[in-house]
């Protein structure tokens, strides 16, 4: 890990979950994301402090734990820190607990649960709205990009440089995971309009190994856009026949040849079902209950 330079005081850390940095003329840094544990927010620190640079200020883009885990370090270390996420975002990660019991749809079992909240209680100081914001003095736009989570957000500073949190994937991590996660369909396909009309010279993603122009931002979201609709399009031809839940994932996961260990299963299937309410939404589905079973299929 080490303090990589965008534009002018825009920076960003590679990282597993990449974090942003805004270098404050006072020696302040804002981060914008904070690694996914004390660990991480540790060497964060460390490569800072080298720069002579102390984190001031903290903005999620969202409350999952790669991107949110660090806060409790930081808080500690600094408990005057102001920390900001936007508001569907502040109870998900105030309360880490919520978001792997909604994952499992009831309270979720420590072997799932374990992954997530594996951070100390954070306190969001404030919360945080689409348009322009100030911070110690600079402008901020913050964009809302859900999809991924209900209140993801983008933040852009005034020298053209965006960080997209997880409102894209890169083409390797598709690659890798090739059924996203993705909270709410509808969202995620606006979203992919926003970012096709944002103008900004620099983004980066929180899943990447590369800072992207606006010519292959432009490509991504076409690559994204069109990966999800394949999968929307396979459910679609799969729930031509009645289908629960768990088996259009099952099918989707043989025709796909996709892997999924006790976690990624969990994740998988929240995608699929955020699928299904899109095709429900939109009166493209009917259901049935039978034999304690619920199906659904195409009209």
């Amino acid at each position: 890990m080490h303090l990589k330079k965008i534009n002018g005081h825009s920076y960003y850390i590679p990282a597993p979950a990449n974090i942003g940095v805004f270098h404050f003329k006072d020696k302040y840094a804002l981060l914008i994301d904070s690694g996914d544990n004390k660990q991480q927010a540790r060497k964060i620190d460390e490569i800072l402090k080298e720069q002579k640079l102390s984190v001031k200020y903290i903005i999620n883009t969202h409350n999952h734990i790669d991107h949110c885990g660090g806060n409790g370090f930081f808080q500690e270390r600094s408990p005057g820190i102001e920390i900001l996420a936007s508001v569907p975002e502040k109870q998900l990660i105030e309360e880490n607990r919520l978001f792997p019991d909604h994952l499992y749809g009831g309270k979720a079992p420590h072997e799932l649960a374990r992954h997530f909240t594996k951070s100390p209680a954070i306190h969001i100081t404030d919360t945080i709205f689409p348009g322009t914001c100030k911070i110690n003095e600079e402008k901020f736009e913050i964009i809302s990009l859900p999809g991924h989570s209900p209140g993801q957000i983008g933040i852009a500073t005034c020298e053209r440089v965006c960080y997209l949190g997880d409102a894209l994937f890169s083409e390797e991590k598709i690659a890798k995971y090739d059924l996203p996660f993705l909270f709410d369909i509808a969202a995620q396909l606006e979203t992919y309009q926003t970012l096709s009309h944002l103008d900004y010279d620099y983004f980066v993603l929180g899943h990447a190994d590369q800072v992207y122009d606006r010519e292959q931002l432009q490509h991504l979201i076409n690559v994204n856009r069109s990966h999800l609709q394949e999968y929307i399009d396979l459910a679609g031809e799969i729930l031509n026949q009645p289908k629960t839940r768990e088996e259009l994932l099952e099918e989707i996961s043989i025709l796909k040849d996709l892997q999924l260990d006790y976690k990624e299963y969990y994740f998988s299937l929240s995608t699929v079902g955020a699928i299904i309410t899109y095709l429900y939404d939109k009166k493209l589905l009917v259901y049935q209950v039978e034999n304690g079973k619920l199906y659904y299929y195409i009209k």
